[in-house]
């Protein structure tokens, strides 16, 4: 017999979450008034001051972050690109 988790929208994790960083109640109390166990009322807490940050960023600096991610990945694959194919050529006796 298995049992399923229980799947929680954004809008009730959003209203947790906030209500635990006001602080006007336990984390306990929340919990039970929601009937979720307190440790996922923590994690909601947590998940909501880590994300914080970025929501409040301007589109254009999250877009210029991840412009910058993905060129360092770009330059990472083609260094390594090089490399297998200066190693190819030399095997292959190409390279002469």
């Amino acid at each position: 017999m298995t049992r399923q988790r229980k799947r929680y929208d954004a809008a009730l994790k959003a209203k947790v979450a906030i209500e635990a960083i006001k602080g006007q109640r336990t984390v306990n109390e929340i919990a039970a008034a929601y009937q979720i166990h307190p440790h996922q009322v923590a994690e909601w807490k947590k998940q909501a001051l880590q994300q914080m940050p970025d929501i409040f960023s301007t589109g254009r600096a999250r877009a210029q972050l991840e412009d910058e991610e993905l060129r360092d990945r770009l330059y990472q694959e083609i260094g390594r690109l090089k490399i297998e194919l200066e190693w190819l050529k030399k095997k292959s006796g190409l390279g002469r």
